[in-house]
Protein backbone atom coordinates (compact mmCIF):
# COMPACT_ATOMS: atom_id res chain seq x y z
CA UNK A 1 0.00 0.00 0.00
CA UNK A 2 1.40 3.31 -0.62
CA UNK A 3 2.19 5.88 2.08
CA UNK A 4 0.59 8.97 2.33
CA UNK A 5 1.83 11.94 0.78
CA UNK A 6 3.50 13.97 -1.87
CA UNK A 7 3.71 11.94 -5.08
CA UNK A 8 7.64 12.13 -4.91
CA UNK A 9 7.17 10.43 -1.23
CA UNK A 10 9.47 7.69 -1.24
CA UNK A 11 8.06 4.22 -0.98
CA UNK A 12 10.17 2.67 1.48
CA UNK A 13 11.99 5.15 3.78
CA UNK A 14 14.51 2.22 5.34
CA UNK A 15 15.55 1.62 1.18
CA UNK A 16 15.21 5.99 0.65
CA UNK A 17 17.51 6.30 4.21
CA UNK A 18 19.92 3.26 2.74
CA UNK A 19 20.43 5.30 -0.44
CA UNK A 20 21.20 8.72 1.46
CA UNK A 21 23.54 6.57 3.95
CA UNK A 22 25.37 5.22 0.87
CA UNK A 23 25.46 8.87 -0.40
CA UNK A 24 27.03 9.79 2.40
CA UNK A 25 29.47 6.89 2.01
CA UNK A 26 30.41 8.39 -1.00
CA UNK A 27 30.35 11.84 -0.09
CA UNK A 28 33.15 11.27 2.35
CA UNK A 29 35.27 9.18 0.30
CA UNK A 30 35.47 11.75 -1.47
CA UNK A 31 36.95 14.22 0.33
CA UNK A 32 39.53 12.20 1.46
CA UNK A 33 42.49 12.87 -0.96
CA UNK A 34 43.09 15.87 0.57
CA UNK A 35 43.30 14.12 4.23
CA UNK A 36 46.59 14.52 6.58
CA UNK A 37 46.12 10.66 7.34
CA UNK A 38 44.75 8.01 5.16
CA UNK A 39 42.39 5.93 7.07
CA UNK A 40 39.85 3.72 6.30
CA UNK A 41 36.24 2.98 7.16
CA UNK A 42 36.59 0.86 9.08
CA UNK A 43 39.89 2.65 11.04
CA UNK A 44 37.44 6.15 11.33
CA UNK A 45 34.62 4.09 12.71
CA UNK A 46 37.09 2.63 15.05
CA UNK A 47 38.19 6.11 16.28
CA UNK A 48 35.18 7.78 16.58
CA UNK A 49 34.31 4.76 18.80
CA UNK A 50 37.00 5.47 21.48
CA UNK A 51 36.47 9.08 21.24
CA UNK A 52 32.90 8.25 22.40
CA UNK A 53 34.12 6.33 25.05
CA UNK A 54 37.49 6.67 26.04
CA UNK A 55 38.74 4.34 28.18
CA UNK A 56 36.76 1.17 25.71
CA UNK A 57 38.09 -2.24 25.79
CA UNK A 58 38.39 -4.22 22.80
CA UNK A 59 35.97 -6.33 23.45
CA UNK A 60 33.44 -3.49 24.14
CA UNK A 61 34.81 -1.87 20.76
CA UNK A 62 34.69 -4.68 19.07
CA UNK A 63 30.51 -5.29 20.11
CA UNK A 64 30.28 -1.34 18.90
CA UNK A 65 31.86 -2.14 15.52
CA UNK A 66 30.22 -5.34 15.12
CA UNK A 67 33.45 -7.21 14.54
CA UNK A 68 35.17 -10.60 16.15
CA UNK A 69 38.27 -10.02 18.56
CA UNK A 70 40.87 -11.07 16.43
CA UNK A 71 39.61 -8.45 13.65
CA UNK A 72 39.56 -5.55 16.61
CA UNK A 73 43.08 -6.40 17.44
CA UNK A 74 44.48 -5.93 14.34
CA UNK A 75 42.30 -2.86 13.45
CA UNK A 76 44.48 -1.33 17.01
CA UNK A 77 47.34 -2.92 15.77
CA UNK A 78 47.44 -0.67 12.83
CA UNK A 79 46.13 2.64 14.29
CA UNK A 80 48.50 2.11 17.17
CA UNK A 81 51.08 1.82 14.55
CA UNK A 82 50.16 5.21 13.10
CA UNK A 83 50.29 6.46 15.95
CA UNK A 84 46.40 7.71 16.21
CA UNK A 85 45.42 5.24 19.21
CA UNK A 86 46.90 3.91 22.76
CA UNK A 87 46.30 0.66 24.65
CA UNK A 88 47.52 0.64 28.10
CA UNK A 89 46.06 -1.97 30.80
CA UNK A 90 43.21 -1.15 33.10
CA UNK A 91 44.04 0.06 36.28
CA UNK A 92 42.09 -2.44 38.24
CA UNK A 93 41.64 -5.39 36.26
CA UNK A 94 44.96 -6.53 34.24
CA UNK A 95 42.96 -8.67 31.52
CA UNK A 96 41.30 -5.55 30.15
CA UNK A 97 43.23 -3.14 28.12
CA UNK A 98 42.28 0.47 27.35
CA UNK A 99 42.10 2.32 24.35
CA UNK A 100 42.64 5.70 24.02
CA UNK A 101 43.10 8.61 20.82
CA UNK A 102 47.02 10.35 20.99
CA UNK A 103 46.55 13.95 19.68
CA UNK A 104 47.19 12.45 16.13
CA UNK A 105 44.38 10.73 16.77
CA UNK A 106 41.62 13.38 17.86
CA UNK A 107 43.41 15.62 14.79
CA UNK A 108 42.40 13.09 12.13
CA UNK A 109 39.06 12.56 13.63
CA UNK A 110 38.77 16.83 13.57
CA UNK A 111 40.17 17.11 10.03
CA UNK A 112 37.36 14.13 9.04
CA UNK A 113 34.71 16.18 10.81
CA UNK A 114 35.47 18.49 8.92
CA UNK A 115 35.92 17.13 5.53
CA UNK A 116 32.11 15.97 5.63
CA UNK A 117 31.25 19.16 6.85
CA UNK A 118 32.28 20.53 3.75
CA UNK A 119 30.89 17.93 1.76
CA UNK A 120 27.45 18.09 3.36
CA UNK A 121 27.57 21.69 3.06
CA UNK A 122 27.96 21.88 -0.79
CA UNK A 123 24.58 19.69 -0.05
CA UNK A 124 22.77 21.17 1.31
CA UNK A 125 23.37 24.70 0.09
CA UNK A 126 21.53 23.19 -3.46
CA UNK A 127 18.37 22.54 -1.18
CA UNK A 128 15.33 24.65 -0.48
CA UNK A 129 15.40 26.00 3.27
CA UNK A 130 12.16 24.51 3.85
CA UNK A 131 14.04 21.04 2.52
CA UNK A 132 16.78 21.33 5.25
CA UNK A 133 14.50 22.17 8.00
CA UNK A 134 12.91 19.43 6.91
CA UNK A 135 15.51 17.35 7.08
CA UNK A 136 16.93 18.58 10.12
CA UNK A 137 13.93 17.85 11.58
CA UNK A 138 13.67 14.21 10.42
CA UNK A 139 17.46 13.73 11.32
CA UNK A 140 17.06 14.93 14.88
CA UNK A 141 13.87 12.38 14.95
CA UNK A 142 16.40 9.41 13.64
CA UNK A 143 18.96 10.24 16.27
CA UNK A 144 16.79 10.25 18.87
CA UNK A 145 14.98 6.61 17.73
CA UNK A 146 18.72 5.28 16.99
CA UNK A 147 19.85 6.72 20.24
CA UNK A 148 16.98 4.54 22.53
CA UNK A 149 18.37 1.22 20.69
CA UNK A 150 22.01 1.78 20.71
CA UNK A 151 22.50 4.38 23.73
CA UNK A 152 27.02 4.31 22.72
CA UNK A 153 27.48 7.90 23.23
CA UNK A 154 29.33 9.81 20.45
CA UNK A 155 30.58 7.14 18.42
CA UNK A 156 31.16 5.53 15.70
CA UNK A 157 27.38 5.50 15.01
CA UNK A 158 27.16 9.18 15.27
CA UNK A 159 24.66 9.14 17.69
CA UNK A 160 23.80 12.16 20.03
CA UNK A 161 25.17 12.78 23.34
CA UNK A 162 28.31 12.81 25.80
CA UNK A 163 29.91 9.66 26.38
CA UNK A 164 28.35 7.20 28.70
CA UNK A 165 31.78 5.99 29.83
CA UNK A 166 33.18 2.57 28.34
CA UNK A 167 31.20 -1.01 28.47
CA UNK A 168 33.28 -2.80 30.93
CA UNK A 169 33.34 -6.45 30.04
CA UNK A 170 35.87 -8.61 30.49
CA UNK A 171 38.83 -8.79 27.46
CA UNK A 172 40.48 -11.32 26.21
CA UNK A 173 41.71 -10.54 22.58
Amino acid sequence: MPRPGPASAPEDPAAALGAAAELLALLQARGQDGAAAAVSPSQLRALLAVEGAEGINLRALGAVLGSRPPSVTRLCDRLEAMGLLTRSPHPSSRREVELRLTPRGRAVVDEQRAIRARALSAVLARMTPEAVDALVTGVAAFREAAAALFPVGRSSTALPGRPHGPARVGDSA
